[in-house]
């Protein structure tokens, strides 16, 4: 919902697909961040000053607090999509968890324990032969649901429920090691690094070095873990993402005050 069901509807809940049998390496071992508020994270460098202020209404006094909003997220996330397969979606801590994970997606790892949502269910297909493998287009039929998601995602109305959540949102963000930064501008920055994702070539060439597979061309293997995952959903789906991700920053930016 709110803030990153901004960037996990329209990408990030596609972010299960990080987590799927294609993934290349583990990621790192990030420490969860918890409902105790114990988010262990390097503190950032001092940031620049807010650059997409969102004008909001003084509702922070009524809203719950951090340690106890998992079930305002929920009944706002139900009231969003009315038919959505809520069972997706990994409720306890979801906005520390959305918020970190948003945070990462520009980074080379995302960490599987900090997942707001549900593996992709099925397993990942290849095709052609152990020394010239490529993904299946048949794989990417996995994402049905998360799609669906995205597709019923109203931006104004995303965006408006975001705002109303936006402090809880920020108190994440500030907790997981950045108290001077803003965290919508992080969301816009990390918006722009997903919608400017390479498409997967057709010939993308696959290899499985151990258990997990791997993109066999380096620069393709060496992009972030937000790239990555809008390639591997194939570019019919990933094309569908970054359009509703467009809407969404235009309200985003409708919203906020530039600076």
């Amino acid at each position: 919902m709110l803030g990153v069901l901004v960037v996990l509807v329209s990408a990030g809940i596609v972010l299960s697909i990080y987590f799927g049998a294609y993934r290349g390496a583990p990621p790192a071992h990030t420490p969860l961040p918890s409902t105790a508020g114990d988010v262990q994270a390097p503190v950032a460098a001092a940031e620049a000053p807010p650059r997409y202020v969102l004008e909001q209404e003084k509702q922070a006094a009524s809203l719950p607090a951090l340690n106890a909003s998992d079930g305002a997220v929920k009944a706002a996330l139900r009231a969003l999509w009315k038919h959505g397969p809520f069972e997706l979606f990994r409720f306890d801590g979801f906005i520390r968890r959305v918020v970190a994970t948003v945070d990462n997606l520009p980074r080379r790892e995302l960490a599987e324990r900090l997942r707001p949502a549900a593996p992709a269910p099925g397993h990942f297909r290849t095709a052609g032969n152990p020394d010239l493998m490529v993904v299946s287009p048949q794989n990417f039929g996995r994402y049905s649901q998360y799609m669906e998601f995205v597709k019923a995602a109203d931006p104004a109305t995303l965006v408006a429920a975001y705002v109303r959540f936006y402090p809880l949102f920020q108190q994440a963000y500030e907790e997981l090691g950045y108290p001077n930064g803003y965290f919508n501008d992080r969301l816009i920055e990390v918006i722009d690094h997903l919608v400017a994702a390479p498409q997967l070539p057709a010939d993308a060439r696959l290899r499985q070095p151990k258990i997990f597979y791997q993109f066999a061309d380096d620069d393709l293997e060496q992009r972030s873990a937000g790239e990555k995952i809008l390639m591997r959903v194939g570019n019919e789906n990933a094309a569908v993402i970054k359009a509703k991700l467009r809407e969404i920053r235009a309200e985003l930016v409708r919203r906020s005050r530039a600076q």
